[in-house]
């Protein structure tokens, strides 16, 4: 028989598990560990953002106000602490984003995509639009946004599979 401090460790391991599995915490994602991260996988889900009042065509006429995507420059500086994956993760995420990505054509939501984080580049790193611009074109962000996509594709496939 094990001793009484052996036994009382197994039990508080025992009793976190079970209080894991009760929350749905510590199930690793199917998908991707990069998902595990609570502020990386949906962070968008508690923050009210009324996409009837975009407006893309008055963007790409007028540019846009860096301080209305506050939520969104926030949340990728918060994920750019754990990877570069993981901003790009959080980045793709915004429904501004998915909504520009779905419905406009390609170059112009491109753009707007660049425009987005060149300002993101320019807050946090405090870099001038040539050096993101070169930092976009480089296979270290490249790979990392090709990922980001693909995660985010396998989770929606999933996510529609189980609806």
């Amino acid at each position: 028989m094990a001793s009484p401090d052996k036994q009382q460790k197994r039990a508080q391991r025992a009793k976190a598990k079970a209080k894991q599995n009760r929350s749905g915490k510590g199930k690793p994602s199917v998908v991707h560990p990069v998902l595990n991260h609570a502020f990386v996988n949906e962070p968008f889900d508690d923050i009210a953002i009324d996409l009837s009042t975009f407006d893309f065509r008055d963007i790409m006429d007028n540019g846009f106000e860096p301080a209305d995507y506050d939520d969104l420059f926030e949340a990728m500086k918060k994920a750019e602490a754990i990877s570069l994956l993981a901003m790009c993760v959080v980045f793709l995420q915004f429904p501004v984003l998915e909504m520009v990505i779905a419905e406009e054509e390609e170059d112009p939501a491109t753009d707007f995509l660049m425009a987005l984080l060149i300002t993101y580049r320019g807050i946090f790193h405090n870099e001038e639009e040539d050096d993101t611009v070169e930092w976009l074109g480089s296979d270290t962000f490249q790979d990392a946004y090709n990922e980001a996509s693909d995660i985010l594709q396998r989770k929606n496939a999933r996510d529609a599979g189980r609806r």
